[in-house]
């Protein structure tokens, strides 16, 4: 035999697997080095002092702009419900579809501004006077409570134990100190803690104009929300390869379905559960009702853990007023949250992360950790993001290996059968 067939040979016998390895360990280096510049690219900004405090700079100069561009996100459903409805009534009023489009997308943005004024107003009014209502009612009964329960201990059957002593002595002691805390420490610090308030009045302030700023931000890039788009893909297209920017673009909008499903969603959840938890606690004489409802329906925003997040103030602000109330504050949040996460939530969520039980709980847990409440907020549409993009992945190597994409087929497979490509299962004995 010739020495070309004997290479011909020694080539087909050459084992296939191993032709791979070049491939995969270059897949593996890469994706090493991405973590690993991800990694040094968050600590450069959030950890080493000179790109931080330029970062902080940064952000501060720009929280308008962050803010009108968060208010736009989440308006955007509201403005453009109104502007169809607009629509429907101006198209047959004004000839020209252009000026009706136009006129409507004014009155829309209109109503949108008026709708978030008003939110905002009605929450302030909800919360302001229930919050002093509260302190002032804490402020009264809760000497009164400590005083009973002293007089309780000390008269009650407990005869002469050391125990109800110790008690007694433990709550006359933790009221001294309170007084003398409040008599010896903060009045003489007082000018300490004015220089801290009016920090936090400066603050407020500089908030409160940030977010009239953002206001109009908002509208500006509502107005012009097409155009933005529409640069936004000719920078893509103009970088990318029109294969890679198709790509960009389809995960862009999947990451926008993901974004605004699930936000929308848990925002009108909320909502939904705050009113019940309203009328639920004005049924049982709850004290602080709208304090609690509102406590109720802003934390429920937060997937899987929201509920008993809410419930621990909830339960501190009436336990001190009314034990038994409590209790029954506690039975209802329980019934509450079962009918919210079985019969509510699913009906106006859906599967708009596409994540199971387990993922929901491991983004909230990890997000959470590493950036607070913001974290246990967006953890989870982020997360599906990113599950969206791996699936993908996943699902383009194995469409190229020819192999099946199915996530079941491979629970109890053994291994692939390299001669026929095909997936190995246990032989049923």
């Amino acid at each position: 035999m010739s020495e070309s067939g004997n290479k011909e040979i020694k080539h087909i016998n050459k084992p296939a697997g191993r032709e791979e390895w070049p491939h995969l360990i270059r897949i593996g280096v890469m994706i090493f080095v991405t973590f690993a510049v991800s990694i040094l690219f968050f600590f450069a900004i959030f950890r080493y002092e000179g790109f931080a405090g330029m970062w902080g700079k940064v952000l501060s100069a720009a929280m308008p702009i962050i803010i009108g561009l968060a208010l736009a996100y989440l308006m955007n459903p509201v403005m453009l419900w109104l502007e169809r409805l607009c629509r429907k009534f101006l198209d047959k009023k004004i000839n020209d579809a252009h000026k009706a489009k136009k006129v409507s997308r004014g009155i829309a943005i209109t109503g949108s501004v008026i709708i978030l004024i008003a939110v905002i107003a009605l929450l302030i009014a909800a919360i302001v006077p229930s919050v002093i209502s509260s302190v002032t009612g804490l402020v009264k009964v809760l000497p009164e409570s400590v005083s009973s329960v002293i007089n309780t201990i000390q008269h009650g059957n407990f005869g002469d134990s050391k125990a109800a002593e110790l008690a007694s002595d433990v709550l006359q002691k933790g009221t001294d100190y309170i007084e003398t805390f409040a008599t010896e420490k903060m009045i003489p610090q007082a000018q300490k803690y004015v220089a801290q308030i009016t920090t936090g009045v400066i603050s407020f302030i500089r908030a409160v104009l940030n977010f009239l700023i953002g206001i109009i931000v908002m509208v500006y890039v509502m107005s012009i929300q097409e155009t933005l788009i529409g640069q936004g893909k000719k920078i893509i297209y103009a970088v990318f390869k029109p294969k890679i920017g198709n790509i960009i673009v389809e995960t862009v909008a999947k990451t926008n379905t993901i974004f605004g499903g699930f936000i929308t969603g848990k925002i009108l959840d909320s909502l939904i559960i705050g009113v019940i938890a309203y009328f639920g606690c004005l049924i049982l004489h709850i004290p602080s009702t709208v304090l609690v409802a509102v406590i109720i329906g802003i934390t429920n925003v937060i997937p899987v853990f929201g509920p008993f997040i809410g419930a621990i103030p909830s339960l501190l602000i009436v336990v001190i007023q009314s034990p038994w109330h409590a209790l029954y504050l506690l039975i209802f949040i329980i019934v509450l949250q079962q009918v919210d996460g079985n019969i509510i939530g699913p009906k106006i969520l859906g599967s708009s992360t596409g994540l199971s039980t387990f993922w929901v709980m491991f983004s909230i847990l990890i997000a959470g950790g590493m950036f607070g409440f913001l974290g246990m907020l967006l953890g989870v549409p982020v997360f599906a993001v990113i599950y969206y993009i791996i699936k993908r992945l996943v699902n383009h190597s194995l469409r190229k290996k020819k192999l099946p994409q199915s996530t079941l087929e491979y629970t109890k497979m053994t291994g692939v059968d390299i001669g026929k490509n095909t997936l190995k299962y246990e032989e049923k004995q």
